[in-house]
């Protein structure tokens, strides 16, 4: 087996309310990034699991997100391979 890094990503789904992605949007708008149009609050998990293959893992944590990590009403979830984080002190 061999250890898989991978980070899930968690989003609200397209139009749904969004309350903390529009109180960023005020902040960044009253500090004068007026530019940014919308923003939208996710979140990210990292899970490092051993599978034969990462595609194995990949599935694996897909249906981790369909059982518990995301909320299928309200949420979409994205699950990708991640580079391995360095442990502090080490160079990146």
């Amino acid at each position: 087996m061999t250890q898989h890094h991978l980070e899930i990503r968690i989003v609200p789904r397209p139009g749904l309310l969004d309350p903390e992605g529009k109180a960023i949007h005020h902040a960044l708008d009253s500090l004068g990034y007026e530019s940014v149009k919308n923003v939208r609050v996710g979140k990210a998990i990292y899970v490092d699991l051993e599978a034969p293959t990462s595609e194995e893992a990949i599935a694996e944590a897909e249906a981790m997100c369909r059982g518990l990590l995301a909320n299928p009403v309200t949420e979409e979830f994205e699950v990708g391979v991640a580079s391995p984080a360095a442990e502090p002190g080490e160079p990146s």
